[in-house]
């Protein structure tokens, strides 16, 4: 339904929130879209279990409309779509998880479910279905002596088709293979933590594997410096997720090269805003306020700033709805 040129949910957003963190929700949202309007870029950070929460049912949208053009996100949100993708029937939802006791923790992990807050993820069905395509993927980059990105190796192993038989979802709502239909740059630092990085880390072990055939952090962030400076004459905003390594990596770079690489007129990141529940407390980075970041060589004075105190699961498909003028 829409209500003149505007959808009705945007319009339900114009007219009720009005105030405290929906007014900022609503704030962000205005700007995220100005910056697309005057042509500049944005960086989307995705942090926690945002994949497994489901979120590429309208992120997936936003990557179709060029609303996102670089993405950052951990090794877990990497992964995580495309089990969910190959693997949803066999989710478990455990809405008392609030109330499971170290035992009822122990009888989900014999069964190979491995929790996310109410949500298991199967290991057979997800986790060890993807194992056995992706090794196939990483051997043959090796024995033709090439090396990729954790993403790009999962862009192939979506793109070359090997997982159409286990789809159980409509592939419409995967953002990982939106991102690789339009091959999105990304960059996944830390993936080493996520059970694909164990498991690559499990081959190099055995010998089967050479660690060098994966390319690592430091080529990631040598690759967004490149990006960085290619693509900010407009201005790259930053909508960041939650908190952690996929927010902390990318925001980084603007000092970097400004201050390491002594360019001068690298130009500030133009937009923030972060969607965290994370209170303000002594050396927290995820629930500092934006204007700390000035302080680092991050955001300037008149960056538009931006912090949503509330669930991402809640705050971001509302965010993203406007976007799309739902």
């Amino acid at each position: 339904m829409k209500m003149g040129n505007q959808g009705y949910l945007s319009q339900f957003l114009e007219d009720h929130f009005l105030h405290f963190n929906a007014a900022s929700l609503l704030d962000a949202a205005k700007a995220y879209k100005d910056q697309l309007d005057h042509g500049s870029k944005m960086l989307v950070s995705l942090a926690g279990a945002m994949s497994t929460a489901e979120i590429g049912k309208i992120f997936a949208e936003i990557i179709r409309q060029d609303k996102v053009h670089i993405i950052s996100c951990t090794g877990a949100n990497l992964e995580e779509d495309i089990m969910n993708l190959v693997a949803h029937s066999h989710y478990k939802r455990i809405p008392n998880y609030r109330d499971l006791t170290p035992q009822d923790e122990w009888n989900l992990l014999e069964k190979g479910l491995n929790r996310v807050t109410d949500t298991c993820i199967p290991e057979e069905e997800a986790f060890r279905r993807l194992q056995k395509h992706i090794f196939k993927i990483w051997k043959d980059a090796q024995e033709k002596n090439e090396r990729y990105f954790p993403h790009e190796f999962m862009y192939k192993l979506l793109l070359s088709g090997v997982l159409e038989k286990y789809y159980e979802i409509d592939i419409r709502n995967s953002w990982m293979y939106a991102a690789a239909k339009k091959n999105i740059p990304m960059v996944v630092p830390g993936w080493e933590d996520s059970t694909m990085g164990n498991i690559f880390a499990s081959y190099v072990l055995k010998g089967e594997l050479k660690a060098s055939t994966m390319k690592s952090g430091i080529e990631y962030m040598t690759f967004l410096a490149d990006y960085y400076s290619a693509n900010s004459d407009k201005g790259v905003g930053f909508f960041q997720i939650g908190g952690g390594i996929a927010g902390d990596f990318p925001i980084c770079v603007v000092p970097m090269l400004y201050q390491d690489m002594e360019q001068k007129n690298t130009p500030f990141w133009s937009y923030f805003c972060q969607i965290s529940d994370s209170t303000t407390s002594y050396g927290s980075y995820s629930g500092a306020v934006p204007n700390e970041k000035i302080t680092w060589g991050k955001l300037d004075i008149d960056t538009p700033k931006f912090i949503v105190e509330s669930d991402a699961t809640i705050v971001v498909p509302l965010i993203f709805a406007y976007l799309l003028n739902m």
